[in-house]
């Protein structure tokens, strides 16, 4: 398979999917401001494109990934495969919720991703003989950091919207967002979500690893846990003490640098500067 024929086209896919939510953002507001028609019809156009993006990135994945020597998850191939798990629980997510406007960070960044790929191959394989419960400790974990950088991206959004309002100036984008008690909803329903396969993720990397606190693996089991439980204090918080609003996005925001750091901090010095 020539995975250039295919990285092209699926990246112009991903960003004309991004051209095309701020559109749809922009008929929203102007729909809301001068009455006219509702810009919502539209939303199955965005939703096709992407989708259809999101199967051209799937096939190059697939490519790059699969080798006759085991799974090849390369500091940018892993890199690509979550941007393609954000943006495949943005999609899903999007047919019943209103979160399409989170594509205008993430479809960007998941043609970036393909596109660093692309003139970046690397190789870190993962080796065929290796125990099935290696693939679903790798693939829950990606899934975990997918809807927690999601979720961070919803936070991201909500304190914008937070700010307009305090300030008194809720004009612009913020027109075109759902309300903020259903921004604070649809937050948490990440987080909450996120934090359960992040658990999973710890327990199934406690079943697989001899040892999750080897000196290899000691730093990220470390972060991932302390991201752990920030998100859970972040919870229980908002169940116990109903936190909400700067409080929420702050917790938020630190939960995901931690994790962050843990999924790919020592990857990137790893791979990209050590060449281990």
């Amino acid at each position: 398979m020539n995975i250039t024929l295919l990285t092209y086209p699926a990246a112009a896919l991903y960003l004309l999917t991004a051209v095309l939510t701020a559109v749809l953002t922009a008929v929203l507001i102007a729909a809301r401001l001068f009455g006219g028609r509702d810009a919502r019809d539209r939303r199955p156009l965005v939703l096709g494109l992407g989708f259809m993006a999101l199967a051209l990135h799937g096939a190059v994945l697939y490519s790059e990934l699969v080798t006759e020597a085991g799974i090849n998850l390369g500091f940018f191939n892993a890199a690509s495969l979550t941007a393609w798990m954000i943006a495949a629980l943005l999609l899903v997510s999007a047919l019943g919720k209103p979160v399409e406007m989170l594509g205008l960070a993430v479809f960007p960044l998941a043609a970036l991703t393909m596109l660093l790929d692309l003139h970046n191959p690397g190789h870190h394989l993962l080796d065929n003989k290796a125990d099935w419960t290696l693939g679903v400790h790798v693939t829950v974990s990606i899934l975990a950091y997918a809807m927690l950088t999601l979720a961070t991206i919803q936070a991201l959004l909500l304190a914008v919207q937070d700010n307009h309002l305090r300030s008194h100036h809720p004009g612009g984008f913020i027109r075109a967002l759902p309300p903020l008690q259903t921004m604070e909803a649809l937050l948490f329903e990440m987080i909450g979500l996120g934090f359960v396969l992040l658990s999973l993720s710890l327990l199934s990397g406690f079943f697989y690893l001899e040892d999750m606190f080897a000196q290899h693996v000691a730093h990220k089991t470390l972060l991932s846990l302390i991201a752990w439980m920030v998100f859970g204090a972040l919870l229980w918080g908002r169940y116990r003490f109903g936190w909400r609003g700067t409080t929420a996005i702050r917790w938020t925001l630190t939960g995901f640098v931690v994790l962050m750091l843990a999924y790919f901090g020592s990857k990137a010095v790893l791979e990209l500067v050590l060449h281990r």
